[in-house]
């Protein structure tokens, strides 16, 4: 099915670009590429593409900086940033900047491709499927057919993993779940150190969006030494 899902490459470097291109051409991708932040965000505004593949450092400006500005225009499609670096930092603020995931350089090309997959596969394929197409958590409304989350009128603007996050948190309302529990069901990866500590920026920015007061929250509770639990 994902013959006609449309990949944004954002990256200055048009070897890896070109490797990236025909290989993700070759899985049967449409793939467009372009060598600045500026140029890629534009088109992205203009082009709704179903992915995003965002280097860190761009010729023009941070990748982070332009991944802040996808999310402050709205796009809520999966965003994979690529970066030369393993600062455990730069991971963390990509994350914090409103990414879904990052890759390594070196990588290969078939990692990429699992990541690729497992993101849309988060993003699009799964938004809707078996139970209730409507959840309650406290005041908050959860609707998985149209992938959004409402207080009253007011719509609130979370990333396809935060949705994916919440969705799994209120269908376990009220039990303890750990991290690797969490990663396995909402990101699909083998738990280790590093990756939990995925689960922690991500349960920070959606408290951010959904508790009333995210340095004391009352709906996603902190368990020591095990996870996470909602309470509604």
């Amino acid at each position: 099915m994902h013959q006609a899902t449309h990949v944004l490459i954002i990256e200055d470097d048009p070897a890896v670009a070109n490797g990236l291109q025909d290989g993700l051409q070759r899985d049967g991708y449409q793939v467009v590429w372009k060598n600045t932040g500026g140029e890629g965000v534009q088109y992205a505004r203009e082009h709704s593409p179903h992915l995003i593949i965002l280097d860190i450092r761009l010729p023009d400006g941070s990748g982070f900086d332009f991944c802040r500005q996808l999310r402050q225009s709205g796009l809520r499609q999966p965003v994979l940033m690529l970066t030369v670096r393993r600062d455990e930092m730069d991971k963390v603020l990509g994350l914090e900047m409103g990414a879904d995931d990052y890759v390594t350089k070196p990588f290969s090309l078939r990692e990429l491709l699992s990541r690729i997959r497992a993101l849309l596969r988060r993003a699009y394929g799964e938004l809707s499927m078996s139970d209730a197409e409507l959840l309650y958590v406290g005041d908050l409304v959860i609707d998985r057919s149209r992938g959004q989350v409402r207080r009253g009128n007011h719509l609130l603007n979370l990333t396809p993993i935060e949705f994916r996050l919440l969705i799994y948190l209120a269908r376990h309302n009220g039990q303890v779940l750990s991290r690797a529990q969490i990663l396995d069901a909402v990101w699909g990866y083998n738990a280790d150190v590093e990756n939990e500590r995925i689960v922690n920026v991500h349960v920070r920015r959606l408290r951010e969006k959904v508790e009333f007061n995210p340095s004391e929250p009352t709906m996603i509770l902190t368990v020591p030494g095990i996870g996470y639990r909602l309470v509604s």
